[in-house]
């Protein structure tokens, strides 16, 4: 995830890590590491700031004219007391957002006192709906299957597709999804040229608003998203660093193309990623940032030709501390109002997520960061607002095999000046993406599109079990991604005769010695008579953890059950106060590896 700081620090999260794996040759594969632990968002928290969004009331004056708009920042200036003690300090009008915010810019940024005081000016003004800065944000990022491709690379170093212990059953999964058809939009540092991703890449904008940041001539912004490079050699801006090229590693990880003989695999290699570039060097406003995210929803954002690709799904590896920004969260809204399922990265500061945004934002899918050995990564922002989890790698705790591989460019500055190669990196920036990947397969077979909050509640009753203890200190969702599991609930069977495959059970003739792995699921019938009543189902004894789910005339699924029993172990109760006449299917699902477990249906 690309971290963004409250204001204008431009240095990577915590526990960043890349290495580079060139083309194989006769010696074999060549190693790079190239980016090592940086210092925390929280230390540049108190940074600079010169940009301000404004928000208006409908009705005033100021809403109806940006030249009234520029007007009362002007008084604010003055009423403050700024413009008295900073003299030649200007204010300019850059632009009106989407969602009908003023973005406001001084010719010089302020310290974090005198910030703070124009805000509180300008919220003071009747006409004012809110006020916040602009602030800078930035990536979080370098911090058995039925079919597995002829990728070169994908069985040796992308163990977060396929390992049975940190992996997310992703080639079990392509039998029946590959995403084709859903555009995955990837708001980022933009792309790179790379032959394994060039086919499953759409045309793009870029959304940065200063000529500084993105690289380009001028402060406009244009179509396209070519990564520049977010590489800085100006420490007066924002600390040294070297160009990540974080936004073609997050699109790999979502789409890169796959089953070609070439590199490596992409989680839904059969969507289409629509890059959206909102950071360069030191990071990305806010303001650009939101209007990228309405944008790529398919909304209509002034003074940008409306997006003919909408995406069903935004992927943002991006954050930084701070509650979630109005700004933000109405974006975000919106986009959730579009169809547009959110994935957004939990943060890369060993914290919990509530103090940081997007991941604390609502109508967002908020993700962990999780190693190879299925534990919580050491860098991994965790609490309440984590939804679930996925493979972030642990970097150089579980040697280079640990990172979550995909395609990359091997310069330390302009793309232009390296070549295509293939990097492995960790953070939470890494996790974020195989869950858009994720949604794009289901999106893909989903008989109708699911809405937003479907998709979470999918994604969240099909994780599995975290095959090491999570502390309960630090919660990281409810499991780690599941593709395969996601699929099936979205078609369960194939064919017409779903139902044949279930096991018909009698009344108050218990079914003993049930067993199975993690995500195992039994299915059972059983037939009702008329005028049955008291109906109830139950399991009980054995060993590990089941949940229990049932349905009338069809099989029951995690989006569809018409009740179902979840509690920790194996005692599960579920009850049908008016049965009807006809066949309840019921599934016994494995939260955790279970064993001697016993089924029973009773009515009278």
């Amino acid at each position: 995830m690309y971290q963004f700081s409250r204001l204008s620090a431009c240095a990577l999260a915590a526990a960043i890590s890349v290495a580079v794996l060139g083309a194989a040759d006769a010696a074999g594969p060549r190693f790079v590491v190239r980016a090592t632990e940086a210092p925390s968002s929280r230390a540049a928290a108190d940074a600079m700031t010169r940009r301000y969004i404004v928000r208006y009331r409908n009705g005033t004056a100021q809403r109806a004219s940006t030249l009234q708009a520029l007007g009362a920042a002007r008084t604010a200036l003055s009423r403050s007391g700024i413009a008295a003690a900073k003299p030649g300090l200007s204010v300019r009008h850059l632009r009106r957002l989407a969602g009908g915010a003023d973005v406001i810019e001084l010719s010089r940024p302020l310290d974090r006192v005198s910030s703070a005081a124009l805000l509180r000016t300008l919220a003071s003004d009747p006409a004012v709906a809110y006020a916040e800065p602009d602030r800078l944000l930035q990536h979080t990022g370098m911090a058995a299957p039925s079919l597995m491709p002829n990728d070169p690379y994908l069985a040796q170093y992308q163990w977060h597709l396929h390992s049975p212990i940190g992996g997310i059953n992703a080639p079990a999964a392509w039998d029946k999804s590959n995403g084709a058809g859903v555009v995955v939009a990837v708001i980022d540092t933009g792309i790179t040229d790379h032959n394994d991703l060039d086919g499953n890449m759409l045309p793009g904008y870029d959304f940065i608003s200063d000529a500084f940041v993105s690289r380009r001539p001028t402060d406009e912004r244009v179509a396209g998203a070519h990564d520049y490079g977010d590489w800085n050699n100006d420490d007066t801006q924002c600390p040294l660093r070297s160009s990540s090229f974080h936004g073609t590693h997050v699109a790999g990880t979502v789409a890169e193309m796959t089953n070609n003989g070439r590199g490596m695999a992409g989680v839904a290699h059969g969507a289409k990623v629509l890059p959206v570039r909102v950071l360069g060097r030191c990071g990305g406003y806010l303001s650009d940032i939101a209007d990228a995210v309405v944008w790529a929803s398919g909304g209509s954002v002034p003074g940008v030709p409306a997006n003919t690709n909408p995406a069903e799904v935004i992927n943002m590896s991006l954050g930084g501390p701070g509650a979630c920004d109005v700004t933000l969260q109405s974006a975000i809204d919106t986009a959730v109002a579009n169809g547009t399922t959110v994935v957004v990265a939990a943060g890369n500061d060993n914290d919990d997520a509530s103090g940081y945004a997007p991941a604390s934002c609502n109508n967002t899918i908020t993700v962990g960061a999780t190693r190879v050995t299925g534990g919580r990564a050491s860098y991994s922002n965790y609490g309440s607002h984590v939804d679930l989890s996925a493979p972030g790698g642990g970097g150089g705790v579980d040697g280079y095999d640990g990172y979550v591989w995909q395609a990359l460019n091997d310069s330390l500055t302009a793309p232009e000046l390296g070549a295509q190669v293939y990097g492995g990196m960790s953070g939470t920036s890494m996790a974020s993406p195989h869950v858009a990947g994720t949604v794009a397969l289901v999106q893909s077979i989903a008989p109708a599109p699911l809405t937003p909050a479907q998709v979470e509640a999918l994604l969240k009753g099909t994780a599995r079990a975290f095959p090491v203890a999570i502390p309960s200190a630090t919660p990281m969702g409810s499991g780690i991604l599941n593709a395969k599991a996601a699929l099936n609930e979205v078609v369960p069977c194939q064919g017409p005769d779903c139902e044949s495959s279930a096991r018909p059970i009698a009344n108050k003739m218990p079914v003993g010695g049930l067993s199975g792995a993690i995500g195992t699921e039994l299915l059972y019938s059983l037939d009702v008579p008329v005028g049955a009543s008291g109906l109830s189902f139950m399991t009980y004894g054995g060993s590990g953890d089941v949940s229990l789910l049932v349905s009338y005339g069809t099989v029951p699924t995690a989006l569809a059950a018409d009740v179902r029993s979840v509690r920790p172990g194996n005692s599960e109760s579920a009850r049908i106060a008016v049965a009807r006449a006809g066949t309840y299917y019921i599934k016994v699902v494995g939260v955790k590896a279970f064993a001697g477990v016993t089924l029973e249906a009773r009515h009278n």
